[in-house]
């Protein structure tokens, strides 16, 4: 009797894992595409990954169903248990990363010439590092290695090196030239790609041996403040949320368009005691960990478009206040405007943490 449960147990593993493997095979074909469609500027195959993604979430739910049938019919315990898990979160991660071809091919639709042969093969260079990956966290699944689960684990700092090289040199060029805001979008979607290698190899990890490796995020509460430029409203904001010295909480800004920092916010803020002369402005696709930020304020509505399609759980919230014309208002009104800027700021920035403050308190209270 025991001999035949364990057969039976292990013939929905087995199902269950080979279901993965076709949904992960299809997930990379799609990557490997953008390449092709990034060199060839090849639309069909374009819009094939966009169509291929239905595919992939048929996939998804496919296995959603068997990994919950195997427990409710086997009742596992230990590493079977531990593998119905792990399957589970492996199989939302290949999905996104779906999403993220899907993603990048709606980009590229819009894309014409590479403005050089040095930002093509850089990206190149990121998606082959991100694919290749992506791949090896698979095959650390697929061989059950706990190897090269850590091995694969090793080799994101690689795709971030290339993220930010690829990053300012897009950055530093005339944004007439190309269409910077769609390369900034492929180039931080497969730094994301790696990301989701990197959580399933944790997941690998844990199956295998019951390690259990926090996903980012976990450990603080994350805000992000986007204005178009990352230079006068974000930059105030995030001065005043790190200012109030919170622990477990990280603030960050950036821009949908980042330019140089104001020099009037940067005088501004000294004299509020906040020095950002050393500060560089940030785009979106700079922010490590992007879909871990639980708040997003937004005071540039064009930001919103950019962020990817089902974020985990994130709240947007708009603050809306005038910035001074710089250019056409005399000293005495840009001075009241950033007084008015940096009081309705700081009023919001106060109020929302404390609200946090005090969900979170609450939380671990009733833990």
């Amino acid at each position: 009797m025991y001999l035949q449960h364990e057969e039976s147990v292990n013939r929905d593993i087995n199902r269950i894992r080979e279901r993965i493997i076709e949904m992960a095979q299809c997930t990379e074909t799609s990557l490997r595409d953008i390449i092709t469609t990034c060199i060839e500027h090849n639309h069909t195959l374009a819009y094939g990954i966009i169509l291929r993604d239905q595919y992939i979430d048929e996939k998804e739910k496919e296995i959603d169903r068997l990994c919950l049938e195997f427990i409710v019919k086997q009742q596992p315990v230990a590493q079977p248990l531990r593998f119905a898990f792990s399957a589970i979160k492996l199989n939302m991660e290949i999905e996104r990363v779906g999403d993220y071809a899907e993603s990048m091919a709606r980009h590229l639709l819009k894309f014409g010439d590479w403005p050089s042969d040095e930002v093509r093969n850089l990206i190149i260079e990121l998606a082959e590092t991100a694919i290749s990956m992506f791949h090896d966290a698979i095959q650390s699944f697929t061989e059950e290695s706990i190897e090269l689960a850590r091995k694969t684990l090793a080799t994101e700092d690689n795709v971030d090196k290339l993220r930010d090289q690829c990053i300012n040199f897009l950055l530093s060029t005339p944004p007439n030239n190309i269409p910077l805001l769609s390369l900034l979008n492929v180039v931080r979607r497969f730094e994301r790609v790696a990301d989701q290698a990197q959580n399933i190899c944790m997941e690998v990890l844990y199956m295998l041996t019951g390690e259990y490796l926090k996903h980012p995020g976990s450990e603080a509460y994350r805000v992000l403040f986007v204005d178009e430029h990352n230079s006068i409203r974000s930059r105030i904001a995030e001065s005043v949320a790190n200012g109030l010295n919170m622990d477990r909480f990280i603030f960050s800004s950036a821009g949908v368009d980042p330019k140089p920092i104001n020099q009037r916010t940067i005088d501004f803020l000294k004299e509020k005691g906040f020095d950002i002369s050393k500060n560089a402005p940030r785009a979106l696709a700079q922010i490590p960990n992007l879909d871990y930020y639980h708040i997003v304020v937004v005071f540039a509505s064009e930001a919103k478009g950019i962020f990817p399609r089902q974020p985990r759980k994130t709240i947007f919230l708009d603050w809306e206040i005038d910035v001074p014309s710089l250019s056409k208002d005399n000293d005495e009104t840009i001075a009241a405007g950033y007084e008015n800027m940096f009081t309705f700021i700081k009023t919001h920035v106060t109020n929302l943490v404390n609200a946090i403050a005090a969900g979170t308190t609450t939380d671990r209270r009733n833990s």
